[in-house]
């Protein structure tokens, strides 16, 4: 079964992403960066999440990622599926901060369950046969709307989003175009899939 092992993020300034991801998320170990000058504008397709156990945690990391440089897209809120709130990093990635819970259990804490990459694509029926044809696994699937692939034993969870969608729910508009800026590691081999994500080897993802 093909899992997620590596993400890494094309950034300007690697120095400088490393130190956000730490002060703003934790994040020492789970990401990797490097240097890429292609074109990207507008939306880039994607979200990165962390999943928490109540509403505290939310506010606690989206203040220490403002805090860190990050730009505030959403403010955290109640929704019908939780709470939530979203910021843009200062590399640009968006990132979406979210719990199931409606109401806290006790004081905030540094902890998140899982990060979720969460692709914003034009079919979601077939990119989950294209990524079940490569190995994946399916965790939960709500027809054409939303799939959630098994992650394993790793923290990193993949699901498919329609694009129009997963930008509304970030707070920004859909349009973009040019490079994802984002790659994928734990391929066998190296593919690309329908909406132009890529997929690497474990070994040059490493090597990035």
């Amino acid at each position: 079964m093909t899992n997620i092992e590596t993400i890494t993020l094309e950034v300007p300034d690697t120095a400088a992403a490393e130190r956000f991801y730490a002060d703003a998320f934790g994040l020492t170990t789970q990401l990797r960066f490097r240097v890429a000058d292609e074109p990207s504008a507008g939306f880039r397709g994607y979200t990165l999440s962390l999943t928490v156990a109540q509403p505290a945690d939310v506010d606690s990391f989206v203040g220490t990622a403002i805090a860190a440089g990050a730009t505030q897209l959403k403010a955290p809120a109640k929704s019908m599926w939780g709470y939530g709130g979203a910021v843009q990093a200062p590399d640009g990635a968006i990132w979406t901060i979210a719990t199931s819970a409606k109401k806290n259990t006790g004081p905030a804490t540094r902890a998140f369950d899982a990060i979720v990459l969460l692709l914003g694509v034009a079919d979601v029926a077939a990119s989950k046969k294209f990524y079940v044809g490569h190995g994946l696994t399916v965790g939960k699937s709500f027809g054409r709307v939303y799939v959630e692939f098994e992650s394993g034993d790793n923290s990193v969870k993949l699901a498919l989003y329609r694009r129009k969608a997963l930008a509304k729910q970030a707070g920004v508009a859909p349009e973009g175009s040019g490079s994802h800026r984002i790659a994928v590691g734990g391929a066998a081999s190296a593919f690309t899939d329908p909406d132009g994500f890529a997929w690497e080897t474990t070994a040059a993802a490493r090597l990035s």
